[in-house]
């Protein structure tokens, strides 16, 4: 382990053990670096998904428009949109931006795509044992009990909605409103080992964010979860839609309370601009230096849930202290040698982000972290012939395959965070929300070769036994996307009743 960004200021301490860190991932890597490629050679092509996350899909089927107008806008274009318009109707005083950071314009490319995993087996109950973390550190949110260690239990009680009484869920994740035969995948319930995970409680939820921010920060994976809450609270009340095409804004009036959105693939500053030998064009992550362009509205969120991880598969350039480290996809001069690969970049990346949160002056909300969020395409990757089609159930903990990928991401995920932590001087709360090992089960659960209405669409295997296009990275809606948010509103359950019960 490496004690990098100690501080955002500071420079890296160890080249030499990142040098080793980065040959002992290599072989991980070498499945990664396929993901470069636009064509699967089986009938499909790589597309931008919902912001910029892309799903391989049949080369007939159209792209959703807004992954299209999401793709197409510039960084500095989204900024101005984001200043232009107050996140909510009691706005906070906002913090200055750094002027040190030039806002830059990043059109996302669409080169890669998630990992592959292998998953398999069946069961009525499913238990997990996820990876320790510290929960004794001081502005931790008190859970009551490890909500993370448990078991996936059947519920024949059924989803808190469908995909025919929530308008605003993706077309990709509409798993039954695109033929998905099979239902039961909706009907397993996370039980932690020590406690009961309530049942979302949507008039609970708006009374407990009575005029408050709840802002969802990442990938597509959490627009997945951001819509899953909206799915959720539609049930009870309409929300008015304040929001635009590079920024989600729900209001619901009853309790003023306001559900954001804001895209941030790598959630640290990025560029375009030429840097040292790294050209024009090519995306230059500034590992050491926090998203500006969502850092600036911290101040207007009571809660943020922030995620990340898999546009580390994608082209990059990797930039620390001012030096160019490393780079995926992408490393022109062979004589070089690497300092920093993808995944160390990734764990870089959050101990950056958290501490900028829990060093932040003026920053006294709720962050909530959501671990790496596993995939499941078994047999090969998403362009290799990596599939999920057919898989029912949650998977048995003896029929689990091992992802490496997915493990060392997770790893890198909790030390970055940890490293976070032990800087952390403001009166912020934070939590991880690790789910990855308990969402290594749901297999069943993503949409398969189910992303599309087209009634042509192909959703079996071929006669040379080739499994259709697919998409086993997004969970279907309902679904087990949903007890993300069962977890964050316990948490915020937790957090605000008893400070209002102690107040």
């Amino acid at each position: 382990m490496i004690d990098s960004v100690s501080t955002l200021n500071e420079p890296i301490s160890s080249v030499s053990t990142l040098n080793e860190q980065v040959s002992s991932v290599s072989t991980l890597n070498e499945s990664v670096s396929g993901f470069n490629s636009q064509h699967d050679g089986g009938g499909s092509m790589t597309v931008g998904g919902a912001d910029g996350q892309e799903t391989p899909v049949d080369k007939k089927q159209n792209p959703d428009s807004q992954d299209k107008n999401e793709l197409s806008s510039s960084r500095q274009e989204e900024s101005k949109n984001l200043k232009d318009e107050s996140l909510h109707s009691n706005v906070k005083q906002q913090e200055t931006v750094n002027k040190s950071l030039a806002l830059p314009a990043v059109t996302e490319g669409d080169d890669n795509a998630p990992s592959n995993n292998t998953r398999g087996g069946l069961k009525d109950t499913v238990t997990s044992s996820p990876t320790a973390t510290n929960r004794s550190q001081p502005d931790v949110v008190d859970s009551g009990c490890d909500l993370y260690h448990g078991k996936w239990i059947y519920e024949s009680t059924g989803p808190l909605y469908t995909n025919n009484s929530c308008p605003i869920i993706t077309q990709m994740q509409n798993c039954q409103g695109n033929g998905r035969p099979d239902k039961d995948y909706e009907n397993w319930r996370w039980k932690p080992s020590q406690c009961d995970l309530p049942r979302f409680e949507a008039k609970k939820f708006l009374e407990l964010m009575r005029g408050k921010t709840l802002a969802f920060i990442g990938d597509s994976v959490a627009r997945n979860q951001m819509e899953s809450l909206l799915c959720i609270l539609w049930q009870v009340e309409v929300p008015k839609n304040r929001g635009n095409r590079r920024m989600q804004r729900y209001y619901f009036r009853s309790t003023s309370t306001m559900i954001v959105r804001i895209w941030s693939s790598w959630l640290v500053h990025q560029s375009s601009e030429p840097f040292d030998f790294a050209p024009a064009g090519v995306v230059k992550l500034h590992l050491d230096a926090p998203d500006e362009v969502f850092m600036q509205y911290i101040m207007d969120f009571d809660v943020i849930v922030l995620s990340s991880g898999h546009w580390f598969a994608k082209q990059s350039v990797y930039i620390l202290n001012n030096e160019i480290m490393g780079g995926q996809l992408w490393w022109p001069d062979k004589s070089r040698q690497k300092k920093i690969d993808n995944i160390e970049a990734f764990g870089i990346s959050i101990e950056t982000i958290v501490t900028a949160l829990v060093t932040h002056r003026n920053y006294t909300g709720l962050t909530i972290i959501r671990s790496f969020s596993p995939d499941h395409y078994e047999g090969g990757a998403w362009n290799t012939g990596g599939s999920c089609t057919g898989k029912v159930r949650p998977a048995l903990d003896s029929e689990l395959v091992e992802n490496g990928f997915t493990n060392i991401m997770h790893e890198k995920q909790v030390t970055g965070f940890n490293r976070a932590m032990k800087k952390k001087r403001n009166k912020s709360k934070i939590e991880l929300m690790d789910i990855t090992e308990a969402f290594s089960h749901r297999h069943d659960g993503h949409p398969g070769p189910y992303r599309s209405p087209d009634p042509n669409k192909i959703t079996k295997r071929g006669p040379d036994g080739r499994p259709p296009p697919q998409d086993c990275l997004h969970w279907c809606m309902p679904g087990p996307v949903d007890t993300w948010n069962e977890l964050v509103f316990e948490v915020i359950r937790r957090e605000f009743e008893d400070r209002q019960n102690i107040a």
